[in-house]
């Protein structure tokens, strides 16, 4: 059966720490191990702008000895010039991975249905596995074991926020969510993750009071307040989400070698201030260049189904 990244749910607990050992190896490399994946090619479809998730796939899939290929969304457009069945159907001719970045989840599971190579989501409205599992490497790197950690996610409960409700609960880490109200991650993926929990340890928490989930905790994370395809209320969300902007205050009730991650691009003086982007705490552009890594162990692992360098 061809294995894929659709959410966190596709890796499970084991999956996900074998991607942190094979990025961890990996980084230590610097990206590269050309024998890994000699000639292979892998198809990169941005439907949604990209900085970060095109150059570290990029960087990837070139460090893995494999040819990235980035397709136009003029030539494809999904459903009109071609169904998306035999569009998955064509590409797994081709290619050895498809990465797609897109809005609707259920069209990278429809690709995934129809296709015989592994397809990966790298970000749609609702997950954003890639940049969890980035985050929880940072995580990893700073603190070592997940066990007994607390990390809180402030502002809106979006994509990031939701694979990162998954990865607390594969890990046993726990995870106190603040959102204005209204702006809750999905009931169902948070009852998933708090059963996760209770195998693995950790806890989810939802509340709007920011100050609560912050104390004590020993990473804060934040993420833009409007992201894309909400740029319309870029404006109304800027007012609701007034209290949710982390700064060097809000940062001084977290543990004393608390760190801050943000998944970027940040907006500055929204979100997070200045003093904190750019201060000792934060771990932003570790978090950003581990991308590179954990997203080379996906295309390794997926592609040949191993989950160790060859030697």
């Amino acid at each position: 059966m061809t294995r894929h990244l659709l959410t966190l749910d596709s890796l499970g607990r084991d999956g996900i720490l074998a991607n942190l050992a094979l990025a961890t190896d990996l980084k230590s490399r610097k990206g590269m191990a050309q024998n890994a994946i000699p000639g292979g090619r892998v198809g990169l479809i941005f439907e949604k702008p990209s900085l970060r998730t095109r150059v570290s796939f990029t960087n990837a899939a070139w460090g893995l000895g494999m040819l990235p290929m980035t397709l136009g969304t003029d030539e494809l457009q999904f459903g009109k010039r071609e169904s998306i069945p035999d569009t998955a159907r064509v590409l797994s001719r081709y290619l050895d991975a498809l990465v797609i970045r897109t809005f609707q989840q259920s069209l990278v599971e429809e690709l995934a249905a129809h296709a015989t190579i592994p397809i990966i989501n790298a970000l749609t409205d609702d997950h954003h596995p890639c940049q969890a599992l980035a985050d929880v490497m940072t995580f990893q790197e700073e603190f070592g074991d997940f066990k007994g950690l607390r990390l809180a996610f402030v502002g809106d409960g979006n994509n990031v926020c939701q694979s990162l409700i998954q990865a607390a609960g594969y890990l046993g880490f726990t995870l106190a969510i603040s959102t204005p109200e209204g702006y809750e991650p999905k009931a169902e993926i948070v009852a998933a993750a708090q059963a996760n929990c209770a195998v693995n340890g950790g806890a989810i928490e939802l509340g709007h009071d920011v100050k609560a989930a912050v104390r004590g905790a020993d990473a804060v994370y934040t993420d833009v307040w409007a992201s894309m395809g909400q740029e319309k209320e870029r404006e109304e969300r800027a007012r609701i989400f007034a209290g949710y902007r982390v700064d060097g205050e809000l940062m001084a009730l977290a543990a004393p070698r608390a760190i801050f991650l943000h998944c970027l691009p940040a907006h500055r003086g929204d979100e997070v201030t200045d003093e904190v982007m750019d201060g000792p705490q934060s771990r932003a552009f570790d978090e950003a260049e581990n991308r590179w890594y954990t997203e080379q162990a996906l295309l390794y692992a997926l592609i040949t189904g191993k989950d160790r360098l060859p030697e």
